[in-house]
């Protein structure tokens, strides 16, 4: 049996120059937002507490819950809305194709019966209003020339909706049917957000020309604006409004979020201007808010979620981070406590404490790509895109420094000796380069194509696999390898060789969804028909006590093998991350952390099978 014990979750996936909407929960302290195909639904109370909804078959774009807080619609790229459940198994209630292209936003009515999206379409179809169980429209949305950023439904009786977009417009919609009643040209540059006050008697709108202004609910009536005196020095991405209605929270592309106190006339002044620790790059630009209950939420370029306390605003904020992208690489530190490592490939490298989850992103001076990642106690060696391969020294939170060697070609894959662990192999296109620390001490060319490798913990030994399904056994002398055995069983190209931790077994995994554990010192097959994969096999891991291997898939499964059992007595985890899995590694004997293309690492328990 196996049980999924912690998600530590993705970040909104942010792009420059756009606002994202997040959204909450009427309820509880729970928000929504996207990233790639999945919809996460974090609470704020616990963030390991995570689910995610992961049935669009195209990136999403926004999620909302209903008022009652029983259903969840989200939209995607491609203009579809799927309606479904917040319990259990996430039943699907509906889906609509409501525009031709993106969805920007989407709002339930307070009755719960009507949702409006806006966004992309074609011809002069931006915005749609329609009922949730039927789809049929309820209204006609004229008024727009472009893209439609954000739209908001008054939260009282008589219904109004207000949408704003790329063309400076404010338009005003009465109904239902909706139809239009007015528009407002105050903006000078793009409307990125309108929102309603929580009892409908204003709406604010906030845009890119660093303006945000205050219309009356009723009558759409331009009654103030927020105070220029402090205020944002760039584009204001997004709004939220307090639970009282007498605040409103802004974030803005010059990285700061300002709270403003909105007097009875409607104007704004600023009350406090929040600040997130960080680099003060372009990353710590500001593109998402969202006041919820007491959390104040704001999110960052890089994706970082910061919480600030309403009723202490002067506390340090509670800072959330991920990954944003594939994470495609997984090592555990043997500190204490246990730390895992997670690497995607754009870079980023973050810590995670299992049971406390994000610790800290590892800072490196040289912020290149990541293809392949290793760790040992006190340092971290990582290969990327740029042909070179860097051995980083790790102090607490902080990289130390980084020594790079350039191996003149792109590496494929990364070995260390365990046991001395300057010794590394790095497999080439047509060969391997040996290092001892970041010196070459040789550069073979083997005369076949490298697909994967492996180096014994004493340094003393290779395996390398090839293009041909191949597996090579070579000795080490210095600095010359000498082949032992070539061993013929795997029908597609190796993608991944490990040596089981006591040395007496490896294991080798193949494009052609195959795993096969070896023999250590006989070379002979101990376990086959490992077939159960259903496409090429990404990773694979050793318990620590050589009883037990995990190979990752494509095809998003986790499946778990006991050596000395058969192959069929195996332990599948189904879609363990959508998208496929590609990093893998134990933490004691009955957990496996796992990582893959929807940006998330998960730790799983195993029960042992009697």
């Amino acid at each position: 049996m196996t049980q999924l014990a912690e998600t530590y979750a993705c970040v909104p996936t942010t792009e420059r120059g756009r606002g994202i909407l997040i959204s909450g929960s009427p309820k509880s302290n729970t928000i929504l937002y996207t990233n790639g195909r999945s919809v996460i639904i974090l609470n704020l109370d616990n963030p390991l507490d995570v689910s995610v909804y992961a049935e669009h078959a195209y990136p999403a774009t926004v999620a909302r819950f209903s008022p009652n807080c029983e259903w969840i619609a989200s939209a995607d790229v491609s203009g579809a809305v799927r309606i479904w459940g917040t319990r259990n198994e996430f039943v699907l209630k509906k889906e609509f194709k409501v525009l031709s292209g993106r969805i920007d936003d989407l709002q339930w009515s307070p009755d719960g019966m009507r949702i409006v999206a806006c966004g992309e379409g074609k011809g002069k179809s931006f915005v749609r209003a329609f009922m949730w169980d039927s789809g049929t429209n309820v209204g006609e949305f004229d008024g727009h020339s472009r893209r439609v950023l954000s739209c908001a439904f008054k939260p009282t009786r008589p219904f109004r909706i207000v949408t704003c977009g790329e063309d400076f417009l404010v338009n005003f919609y009465e109904g239902p049917p909706f139809k239009f009643k007015l528009s407002h040209r105050d903006h000078s540059n793009f409307a990125n957000c309108v929102r309603f006050s929580p009892d409908g008697s204003k709406f604010i709108t906030v845009s890119s020309d660093k303006k945000g202004i205050i219309y009356d609910g009723k009558s759409a009536e331009k009654i103030g604006e927020l105070s220029s005196e402090d205020g944002h020095k760039g584009s204001i991405y997004a709004v939220s409004w307090s639970p009282d209605g007498k605040k409103v929270l802004t974030v803005s592309a010059d990285k700061s979020a300002k709270i403003w106190d909105i007097s009875e006339d409607g104007n704004g002044k600023v009350k406090k201007t929040l600040t997130s620790p960080g680099s003060g790059g372009v990353e710590d630009m500001l593109v998402g808010c969202l006041w919820q209950n007491d959390h104040l939420v704001t999110v960052s370029l890089a994706g970082t979620i910061s919480l600030f306390s309403a009723a202490d605003l002067d506390k340090a904020p509670i800072l959330l981070s991920g990954h944003m992208k594939n994470v495609t690489s997984l090592a555990i530190l043997k500190n204490d406590p246990k730390v895992i490592v997670s690497s995607s490939y754009d870079g980023l490298m973050v810590k995670w404490i299992p049971g406390v989850g994000y610790s800290g992103r590892l800072q490196r001076k040289d912020n290149s790509q990541i293809k392949c990642l290793a760790a040992i106690e006190e340092e971290i060696v990582t290969s990327g895109f740029d042909n070179k391969i860097w051995r980083v020294s790790v102090h607490g939170d902080q990289c130390g420094d980084a020594d790079s060697v350039d191996i003149g070609t792109q590496p494929k894959d990364l070995s260390l000796a365990l046991l001395s662990p300057e010794i590394a192999l790095v497999s080439t296109d047509s060969g391997v380069v040996m290092l001892h620390g970041t010196k070459v001490v040789s550069t073979i060319n083997l005369g076949f194509t490298v697909t994967a490798s492996a180096i014994a913990p004493d340094g003393m030994e290779a395996i390398i696999g090839g293009q041909d399904g191949k597996l090579h056994i070579y000795s080490i002398t210095g600095d010359t390898l000498k082949e032992e055995a070539v061993l013929e069983k795997h029908r597609g190209a190796v993608s991944v060789i490990r040596y089981s931790p006591d040395v007496s077994m490896f294991a080798s995994g193949d494009l052609n969804r195959e795993v096969v554990v070896w023999d250590h010192v006989s070379r002979e097959v101990k376990l086959k028909n490992m077939l159960y994969h259903t496409a090429r096999v990404n990773c694979l891991a050793w318990s620590p006590n050589s009883s037990m291997v995990a190979t990752g898939s494509l095809d998003t499964c986790v499946i778990i093998y006991e050596v000395d059992k058969p192959a069929s007595s195996r332990l599948t985890i189904k879609g363990a991350h959508l998208g496929g899995v590609y990093g893998l590694a134990f933490t004691d004997q009955y957990s496996v952390v796992s990582s893959g293309e929807d940006a998330c690492v998960r730790v799983w328990r195993l029960t042992p099978q009697s």
